[in-house]
């Protein structure tokens, strides 16, 4: 019975290790075919096209064709679903973003743990929202904002692109952080949001830069703050929101995930990718003029951006109350 057991030590030690070989060894060998980026949003979009970015440095960074597979739905569900339950060979990955590992695991069932079924890789780009105003109000800064909403309790208003945009999450943390009554009016997606906020239908809308800033000179609307936590390089001028409400911190990621359980030599390759594609100064350049900050930090880094981020849009879509909207 000893040398029964003693048989079955030894093969199930040889066999992890023929395993642990053969990992390496497709790991070394990869990319060998073709590789999809799953990304969950159709195309067109703005992350579709940050995402044909990426591909396409990746092409020719690693050697291989990486083709863009758009799986719109469910808010991102179904993208995110497909690559955690994909083969962990490093040939299927997902191209994700905030909403789909922070907000929509929040919002309804989904069939993947955003925590456990992912390994993230590096950020390749972060975007933040800003602070805007009707422009004929005679408010010019985020604390004057403040001041003016808090005199007349529930007689403005706060547009969004949706219940559950990251965008509603916003203007709800900003109206709860400093004690400010607001209707809400949702609206289906940021496009009708923005073309009644000009024509003054409702009073304040907290909108992603690339909805807001390319109109700061249009007098109809005022720019006020930055969701970031410091000034933002491409818009030194926007004082950050957390100088006026401290910890008030609210950005974007969008960057490449794995399925877990991927080898991690395969994992670094593409660590290494993603970082040298933002720290690319042609990159970095397309980056920002879609209004995108470029990445190009550690996986230790992207894993605290999402700790991060859970908190603090936990705390948000508990403070909108969004399941009984």
């Amino acid at each position: 019975m000893v040398r029964l057991s003693k048989f079955f030590l030894v093969g199930a030690i040889a066999c992890a290790a023929l395993i642990q070989q053969c990992a390496i060894g497709m790991a070394a060998d990869w990319p060998s075919r073709p590789v999809t980026i799953v990304v969950p949003f159709a195309a067109g979009g703005n992350t579709d096209t940050i995402a044909r970015i990426f591909a396409g440095y990746l092409s020719t960074k690693l050697g291989q064709p990486f083709i863009i597979d758009n799986r719109d739905g469910a808010s991102g569900a179904i993208a995110a679903e497909t690559v955690a339950h994909a083969a962990p060979d490093g040939y299927t990955l997902f191209y994700g973003s905030t909403p789909q590992i922070s907000i929509v695991p929040y919002m309804q069932h989904v069939n993947y743990d955003p925590q456990k079924d992912f390994v993230p890789t590096s950020i390749f780009g972060t975007g933040t929202f800003v602070l805007s105003v009707n422009g004929d109000l005679p408010v010019k800064t985020t604390q004057e904002f403040i001041d003016y909403a808090r005199a007349r309790p529930g007689k403005l208003s706060y547009g969004s692109g949706g219940n559950a945009t990251i965008s509603r999450l916003a203007a709800s943390l900003f109206v709860a952080r400093a004690g400010l009554n607001l209707v809400h009016i949702p609206y289906r997606g940021g496009g009708p949001a923005m073309i009644d906020f000009l024509g003054h239908h409702f009073e304040m809308y907290f909108g992603s830069a690339l909805e807001v800033v390319p109109l700061k000179s249009d007098p109809r609307i005022r720019l006020l703050g930055i969701s970031s936590e410091k000034r933002s390089s491409q818009f030194p001028e926007l004082q950050p929101i957390a100088e006026v409400l401290p910890g008030f911190n609210l950005s974007t990621w969008n960057g490449l995930l794995a399925p877990a359980g991927t080898p991690p030599a395969i994992v670094d390759r593409l660590t290494q990718a993603s970082v040298d594609a933002a720290h690319d100064p042609q990159i970095a350049a397309k980056l920002r003029g879609l209004n995108i900050e470029p990445g190009g930090g550690t996986q230790a880094e992207f894993l605290q951006t999402i700790r991060n981020e859970r908190a603090i849009l936990g705390e948000a879509i508990k403070t909108a109350d969004i399941k009984n909207d």
